[in-house]
């Protein structure tokens, strides 16, 4: 991919690792916790690594900070108007165990068991909400909060052998915050076995139920993400956050007339978009397009 490349480790005051050329990163990290998250940016795609393979990469309070950071705007705004696309992946056989269970052993001590389900939920809304498609890069198992944070993304490439639960129920926890996204992308019978089992579900059956966009072989799993990533890098960035934001509004209306309305008022903005114009005489000269901010 061309461009700069951005990198920097997760930890307590945010630290520049490399740059080329230098930019500076937002100091909003309040955790001493260091390189549980690495976030890289190159040629349009943010990379986003849960990098804690002890702790089973562990959304811990830790993490969950520099999840959120890592989806607020960046105090070089040139980093946000290059992005056209998210991945979150994970280092090691877990993609995710969820929360950090000796967080919720002592329920009196900070962080109670409230501001840390506030922080979790702010993070998967601001990753549901964020201007451009997020992918989630799947390797191994993703329970809990893990598969929560799946099922918040736009776009999920799995490996073969990745797996999906909710096993809350079985140590007394109910999956109750997970629940959310999950049921946004499976039926209800689906979603109500694996919450009231814990019983995990392959990446197959995931694809079927509507968890998962697509399964690839585990060795092929950066390669097709990378594919992914290159495709979306070459559409309208304008497009794709606008298409983001009119998705996510016409799903908040009552009916079908209501989503109709609105999804017609919504594409009509779109068709006077300049990029819009340029795609469409594109098409008629035979040629690539030429989109703005590019």
């Amino acid at each position: 991919m061309a461009g700069r490349v951005v990198s920097r480790m997760v930890s307590g005051p945010s630290k520049l690792i490399s740059s080329s050329p230098p930019v500076y990163v937002a100091s909003r990290f309040k955790t001493s916790s260091s390189g549980i998250l690495q976030v890289t940016q190159q040629g349009g795609v943010r990379r986003v690594l849960l990098n804690n393979e002890p702790k089973r990469n562990a959304l811990s309070y830790a993490m969950l900070e520099n999840l959120a950071t890592a989806f607020m705007p960046s105090e070089d705004a040139r980093l946000d108007d290059d992005l056209s696309c998210v991945v979150i992946s994970a280092h090691g056989r877990v993609f995710s165990a969820g929360h950090d269970l000796k967080e919720l052993r002592e329920p009196t001590t900070s962080p109670t068991p409230l501001e840390l389900f506030d922080l979790c939920s702010f993070v998967m809304s601001a990753v549901h909400n964020f201007p451009v498609p997020v992918i989630a890069e799947v390797s191994g198992l993703a329970t809990a909060a893990g598969c929560q944070l799946v099922a918040s993304c736009d776009i999920v490439m799995a490996g073969e052998s990745a797996k999906f639960a909710t096993p809350g129920v079985n140590i007394g926890l109910f999956c109750t915050t997970p629940s959310v996204p999950l049921l946004r992308c499976v039926p209800d019978k689906i979603g109500m076995h694996m919450l009231f089992t814990g019983e995990p579900i392959t990446a197959q059956e995931a694809q079927v139920h509507g968890l998962v966009s697509k399964v690839v072989p585990d060795e092929d799993l950066r390669s097709e993400t990378d594919r992914l990533t290159d495709h979306l890098c070459s559409l309208s960035k304008e497009v794709l956050s606008y298409g983001k934001v009119a998705v996510r509004e016409i799903a908040t209306q009552g009916t079908l007339d209501s989503a109709y309305s609105k999804a017609s008022r919504l594409m009509a903005k779109n068709a006077k978009m300049e990029d819009c114009q340029e795609g469409i005489s594109a098409f008629f000269e035979k040629r690539h397009p030429e989109w703005n901010k590019k």
